[in-house]
């Protein structure tokens, strides 16, 4: 039932994206920041009391309703993990940017691939070149795969019903609006922050990431290149730590990175104008717009084998 779920609710998003699901997103922002107003006196204490408001009254709804429903009917249980699904996960907003991105390359429009970009990561693009924009489009792309198919499709496959794809889903958009932000509006690394109000929620999501982080780059490894795929994540992964997704996002660009023989990382423009200088991931030559069509490619045969395996443990389930 689970692998139906998932299917029918892939199909349904690369179908039509209703206005809906952003609404649903933009009311748990909105509770998010309510709770860091009340809440947020800087310490970790008040972030955990915080967190746990946030998260717990979607997930124990959603839990209590499929519960009723499954209980009901089968088939009723298996439409609202289909509507859970189909309203968390975003792999057309990641598809879809980095086509009006290839788009734009390919009109030799490098205006419209910035705007593109920068509406895609909410931050401006004005002063890049192609080779930045590629970079950062594919960073974003294996970011935003990961943390709105690949963890969610974990999680919902672990945990009972949609409780699992909730959870993962609030713990990581809570941790991503709680992260200590400078006024310009670039993320501020950990080594850094003062707050300690978004730290226990960015604890929880770091646990939660651990293993399927590394199934994802074993994925990304096992349909790329998988000799640099492998050396990436083992000598470059670490260096990630500090820097914006921390370890479990060091591991996946550093894994994509290598599968796609491209080079990640590096500096990045910020608010002040002074560059940020990051860790580089992956083997090879420095990514240019050719290779976004190549990024795609690989998250669609990732997922391919993400569900020729759920496939294999559903049979294997089913047999006596």
């Amino acid at each position: 039932m689970n692998l139906v779920a998932i299917l029918v609710a892939l199909g349904l998003e690369q179908w039509h994206a209703p206005q809906w699901r952003m609404a649903i997103e933009r009311m748990f922002v909105q509770q998010a920041r309510r709770l860091e107003r009340a809440y947020n006196g800087g310490t970790a204490l008040q972030g955990a009391i915080a967190a746990a408001l946030a998260i717990l009254p979607p997930v124990v709804v959603t839990g209590s309703a499929w519960w009723a429903l499954a209980t009901l009917h089968p088939l009723a249980g298996l439409a609202f993990n289909v509507v859970v699904l189909y309203a968390l996960m975003g792999f057309r907003r990641f598809s879809h940017a980095v086509s009006a991105i290839v788009a734009a390359f390919r009109e030799n429009d490098l205006a419209g691939a910035r705007r593109a970009l920068g509406a895609w990561r909410g931050r401006g693009a004005a002063d890049l070149g192609s080779g930045d924009i590629a970079r950062l489009a594919i960073e974003r792309g294996l970011t935003d795969a990961y943390r709105q198919v690949f963890a969610v499709l974990f999680w919902f496959t672990v945990l009972p019903g949609p409780v699992g794809a909730v959870f993962y889903r609030s713990c990581a958009r809570l941790a991503q609006e709680w992260a200590p932000v400078e006024p310009g509006g670039d993320v501020v690394p950990p080594v850094q922050e003062r707050d300690r109000f978004g730290v226990p929620v960015r604890r929880l999501l770091d646990l939660l990431d651990w293993l399927p982080s590394r199934l994802t780059a074993t994925a990304f490894a096992a349909v790329g290149d998988f000799e640099d795929a492998i050396a990436s994540w083992r000598t470059q992964a670490a260096a990630w730590a500090r820097e914006e997704g921390g370890r479990a996002m060091g591991v996946v660009l550093a894994s994509g990175a290598g599968a796609l023989g491209v080079v990640l990382g590096g500096p990045v423009a910020t608010h002040a104008g002074e560059p940020d200088w990051r860790p580089d991931l992956g083997i090879g030559e420095a990514a240019e717009p050719e290779a976004l069509p190549s990024a795609v490619g690989l998250v669609w045969r990732a997922l391919i084998l993400w569900l020729a395996v759920i496939l294999l443990v559903t049979v294997a389930n089913l047999l006596p």
